[in-house]
């Protein structure tokens, strides 16, 4: 993805908002820091906002923190 200085950004907005319009996408940025994202209209949208969509669908078991332990604890100390 393109990064683009924000005085960039200003000075050729029309070429970059055709370039949008074409399918690409990318990031404004002042003083090297991200700012913006500029993505076309109808871009699928990122795992970023798809964040808890399994929601109940899956258990973990009560013991999760202590499966394995023992067999770890072995790869740390040799076996001993």
């Amino acid at each position: 993805m393109t990064t683009v200085n924000i005085h960039e950004a200003k000075t050729h907005l029309s070429r970059l908002v055709a370039r949008v319009a074409r399918g690409e996408s990318f990031v404004i940025a002042k003083a090297g820091k991200p700012l913006a994202r500029v993505i076309p209209i109808d871009a699928k949208e990122s795992p970023k906002d798809r964040l808890g969509f399994m929601k109940g669908e899956l258990k973990v078991p009560k013991d999760f923190d202590d499966m394995g332990r023992d067999e770890i604890g072995s790869l740390f100390t040799n076996g001993r």
